[in-house]
């Protein structure tokens, strides 16, 4: 047996007299008996022809490759799906989305094991790919670096950035009768001008953040929008990294921890990322066997100053924190006042504190403002908890002004997302109401849509800081506006959103962090005995009926599978 080999999974289909047929195969693809004898690297990439987020990765994987073999590795390449959030907005495809991330995680898991390959890279451009390939690292615990595609650049219109986020919010002035049908199809052919996830500090930006923050990726490596030709370089270096931390026998859960998963929170709260990250986060650490759900995360982000002016809250781009020096400089910041664990190990094998001391560039007090005088004190992202909220809530204020973040409010309340995006087309609410959607949780929808299309409507309209929106479904990272969503419990579970009343007054306030409906307990109690139960869906078969009879809560991270406090081996060492 290769020396190599000797206690790697690939010594399983590759080493002595009973593995012939298996060589026999790679033989047919072209391998030489060296390639057999060296470790072997699984190379995913989430590309497809769905939308832009994806379509840059299958090059990169190239560059990756090159990487892997020029540290004395054999490189496989294999591919697994996405879901493209901008695509499945604001109909029955979005409920795929979420199920899409579990769904990622399981077939490069199952990949991984079926040809039991000896470490990852993987490459994922769109929202939820990014948390799914992740996930599967973690709970595969093999040697691993993640690579993200890059960002979109942003379209230029009337000597200004647009994005897809002001594609979606065109259509509710478009709807108001404020913008003509040329004047949208002329934006809608600028704002998306290359290969890349779209640009605000949306879910896909904010994830790869959190994938250098929680030190699964090199650093910097997720910052250059996807048509830079340097992105090849990062993507070669990654390969290289991958193969140090087979060598060293670094693996995912001594990467990922409970201090890494706060940094990355830091990170998303300082620059004022997407709520989503409070779903994804605690589903990565499920994978790990660590206690870390929603309302851990949101502690974190309470405490966190905002300090990153990043759309949709902000002015800027992906591109633009990019040349100002990147997630980097970002951790720097948040060094100087104390809130960054820098004993944590990263995939170039250093520590934080490490790699934070080779970091020269300093906040430019544009993009990245010094931490010390942030833009506000507490996070972009803040979480909420009460009599309608037990297991947590999760709002985005980044933007937004003190008035503007505690709102009390009749309730105007919709079964599902279609009933109230056709209730705001038609201009059928009030000023000063709280828009509720349920329905719409993880188990209840099923999928736990975002509700994007709606947000965008109401702020296109220019209602999105008159009226509220409160939800058991998602909002995607573009949202904005005074928008709650990750309810829990969620209404097919019984949850207090389940047992609201047109009319009853619910006050949201981001100051204290609570989500309060005027009720009292003996009255939640008494509609709780009237209750009829969940909702009936279309869904009575396939990949969603499946996917709402195993997933977890909210507050847990959605998933539907306990993770690695319920496992039993690691797939590395059998």
């Amino acid at each position: 047996m290769s020396d190599k080999k000797q206690n790697l999974p690939s010594r399983h289909v590759s080493q002595g007299p009973a593995r012939a047929p298996h060589r026999s195969y790679y033989y047919a693809m072209g391998m030489t008996e060296h390639e057999i004898d060296q470790p072997f690297v699984g190379v995913a990439t989430c590309w497809n022809e769905a939308a832009p987020c994806n379509i840059a990765l299958n090059r990169q994987a190239q560059a990756v490759k090159l990487g892997v073999k020029s540290a004395m590795g054999t490189p496989r390449e294999f591919t697994t799906i996405t879901v493209t959030d901008g695509i499945a907005m604001g109909h029955e495809g979005m409920r795929s989305s979420l199920a899409s991330r579990e769904a990622i995680a399981d077939t490069v898991e199952l990949t991984m094991r079926g040809h039991c390959y000896d470490a990852i890279v993987g490459l994922a451009g769109c929202d939820k790919s990014l948390p799914g390939m992740m996930m599967a690292m973690v709970r595969l615990n093999c040697p691993s670096v993640f690579v993200y595609g890059g960002s979109i650049l942003p379209g230029r219109l009337d000597g200004r950035d647009v994005t897809v986020q002001d594609v979606f919010e065109a259509v509710g002035r478009h709807q108001a009768g404020n913008m003509s049908d040329a004047e949208l199809a002329i934006l809608e052919r600028v704002a998306c001008p290359s290969a890349g996830a779209c640009g605000g500090q949306f879910t896909a930006n904010t994830m790869a953040c959190v994938s250098e923050a929680v030190g699964l990726a090199l650093f910097n490596s997720s910052g250059a929008p996807a048509p830079y030709e340097s992105r090849d370089q990062f993507c070669e270096a990654s390969g290289r990294a991958v193969m140090g931390l087979l060598e060293a026998n670094i693996r995912a859960r001594d990467v990922v921890t409970r201090k890494s998963l706060e940094n990355a929170a830091r990170v998303v709260a300082c620059t004022g990322g997407s709520t989503n990250a409070g779903l994804h986060l605690p589903a990565i650490a499920n994978e790990a066997g660590i206690d870390f759900d929603l309302l851990d995360v949101c502690d974190i982000f309470k405490s966190t100053p905002y300090f990153v002016d990043m759309k949709p809250g902000g002015k800027y781009v992906a591109k633009d924190l990019y040349e100002a020096g990147g997630v980097p400089v970002v951790m720097k910041e948040l060094r100087k006042i104390g809130l960054i664990h820098e004993d944590c190990i990263v995939v170039s094998g250093k520590t934080v504190g490490e790699e934070l001391d080779l970091v020269e560039r300093e906040a430019d007090g544009r993009v990245i403002y010094p931490a010390a005088t942030p833009l506000s004190e507490t996070g972009g992202v803040v979480g909420l908890r009460g009599n309608l909220a037990p297991d947590g809530a999760i709002v985005k204020i980044a933007g937004m002004e003190k008035d503007q973040i505690v709102f009390s409010g009749p309730a105007n309340v919709f079964e599902c997302e279609e009933e109230a995006f056709e209730a705001v087309k038609q201009r059928d609410y009030k000023e000063g109401e709280v828009i509720v959607i349920r329905n719409e949780g993880p188990a209840g929808g099923p999928g736990m849509r975002e509700m994007l299309s709606t947000t965008a409507a109401l702020s296109g309209q220019g209602m999105g800081k008159k009226v509220a929106l409160i939800t058991d479904g998602r909002f995607s990272g573009a949202t904005r506006g005074f928008c709650v969503g990750h309810i829990g419990p969620e209404s097919a579970h019984g949850g207090p959103i389940a047992l609201l009343k047109d009319g009853d007054i619910i006050t949201i306030d981001a100051l204290k962090g609570t989500l309060e409906v005027d009720l009292s307990e003996q009255e939640l109690a008494q509609r709780k005995a009237e209750w009829k139960g969940p909702r009936k869906t279309y869904y009575s078969s396939g990949a969603l009926w499946k996917y709402a009879q195993l997933v977890g809560p909210t507050r847990e991270g959605a998933v539907t599978q306990p993770g690695a406090k319920a496992e039993s081996h690691v797939y590395m060492d059998l």
